[in-house]
């Protein structure tokens, strides 16, 4: 069979007997894909996939999301595991090697044969496993926070978007400061998206964009570009850099004596910028982030809490970011979808996931006491609780505003709707917004 069935017939067709009947039938595309991703729901355990950076160029942000995988593993097998089977946990370290992500995405769908699969941080590993994914129909999470717009059937991007992050923060600014931003962005995919959801939410809370850049993720001066600020003189900077050499804008803006406010979506939340160097380099930033370690709910912080929870199984881990507790909550709503559909079956377990997941701030502690974060059946995306945290001349940060943020783009402006339309794409704003181009 070179088709494989989609995973809304499949269920449609007929359950379990036809499950068995199709086990091993698979799309060929020459590299040996295609092995059955409907695990039998009599296994004796639960394979969870896991592959993030634990060496390598992300391995700074990576490795705390396999940790808070580890720890929710841990926790659910403690309790009794899930629908009373134990979690095995499939894991290797690709290295931040796009290449071996796929190797190793190959091997765990076709060898492995795992029920589920977490990996990668950056956009371009994502989209390079993605396709393999969406070949074998694999049911994915992919938890970073992330430009938006993957509609896919399989995939569940459950980290905020940059709608979601910029929109917390930006108005904010707008707000304090006045309506000038200077945009300063890396110089691939996530970059170029963030930038243009800039201009969309400049556009929407009356600001304006009035200066633009680039950065090629090599570069680690910065001399010329807060030169370019200074003459500008916007009211705040919009900052999407990435990566260890981009690091180094935040130091040089301080040795400069450049004050300007600047919000982020990237800078502490993920590397931790304000523990890793010395101030008052991260003063005066503002981060957009649905978690950091020091958000100030109760299950975060308390006695006994998601941090000190974490901190306990890995004393010696340097930060808690906000990949790992997405990791973390995205463990546990696998763990109620399967419960719900009552078997392994990745296409019912899909279903379950499209009937709404929530969870509260016992499982996501970025949720204040007595809300809740939810899983959008239709876009599979998350209607996160969204953060500005600021950091002062200390390094001390403190949350200056919270909401919750709903998941947008896909669900209103491009109406992506898995539970009615199986997808494999991601849109953009410049495909709606003019502002964007």
């Amino acid at each position: 069979m070179n088709d494989r069935i989609s995973r809304r017939r499949f269920v449609t067709a007929g359950g379990a007997a036809m499950v068995a009947g199709l086990a091993g039938c698979s799309q060929s595309d020459g590299s040996a894909e295609g092995a059955s991703t409907d695990t039998a729901s009599s296994a004796d355990v639960v394979k969870i996939g896991v592959l993030e950076d634990q060496s390598g160029n992300f391995a700074l942000v990576g490795d705390p999301k396999y940790k808070a995988s580890m720890l929710a593993i841990e926790e659910i097998n403690a309790d009794g595991g899930i629908d009373g089977k134990q979690i095995e946990p499939v894991t290797a370290d690709p290295q931040s090697d796009n290449q071996r992500y796929q190797e190793l995405t190959r091997e765990y769908i076709n060898e492995e044969e795992v029920d589920v699969l977490w990996a990668g941080y950056s956009s371009a590993t994502r989209e390079a496993i993605r396709p393999i994914i969406n070949r074998n129909e694999q049911l994915y999470f992919y938890t970073t926070q992330y430009e938006g717009g993957v509609c896919d059937s399989t995939t569940f991007a459950v980290g905020p978007t940059a709608r979601q992050q910029l929109g917390i923060v930006l108005p904010y600014l707008r707000e304090e400061f006045g309506p000038e931003i200077y945009t300063i962005a890396a110089d691939y995919n996530f970059g170029q998206l963030s930038a243009d959801w800039v201009k969309v939410l400049a556009d929407e809370n009356d600001a304006e964009v009035v200066g633009e850049e680039f950065i090629p993720l090599s570069e680690s001066s910065f001399g010329s570009t807060i030169s370019r600020i200074q003459d500008a003189d916007p009211d705040f900077v919009m900052s999407m850099l990435v990566g260890a050499n981009h690091t180094a804008f935040y130091e040089q803006k301080a040795s400069s004596g450049l004050d300007v406010p600047i919000g982020t979506s990237t800078a502490m939340a993920q590397g931790y910028e304000h523990r890793r160097i010395d101030p008052p380099a991260m003063a005066n930033i503002y981060a957009g982030v649905n978690y950091m370690e020091e958000v100030p709910t109760e299950s975060n912080t308390s006695d006994g809490g998601f941090v000190d929870r974490y901190f306990e199984k890995y004393p010696d881990a340097p930060y808690l970011n906000e990949e790992a507790e997405t990791n973390y909550f995205s463990t546990y709503m696998y763990k109620e979808a399967v419960e719900q559909a009552g078997t392994l079956e990745q296409p019912e377990v899909i279903e379950a996931l499209e009937s709404g997941i929530s969870l509260g701030t016992e499982r996501a502690p970025e949720a204040p006491e007595g809300e809740t974060i939810e899983l959008d059946p239709a876009t599979h995306h998350v209607d996160h609780h969204m953060w500005v945290m600021k950091a002062d001349e200390e390094h001390n940060v403190e949350a200056i505003t919270d909401r919750k943020i709903p998941e947008q783009f896909l669900s209103e402006t491009v109406g992506c709707d898995l539970t009615q339309e199986d997808e494999q794409k991601q849109y953009t704003p410049v495909d709606y917004f003019e502002e964007a181009e």
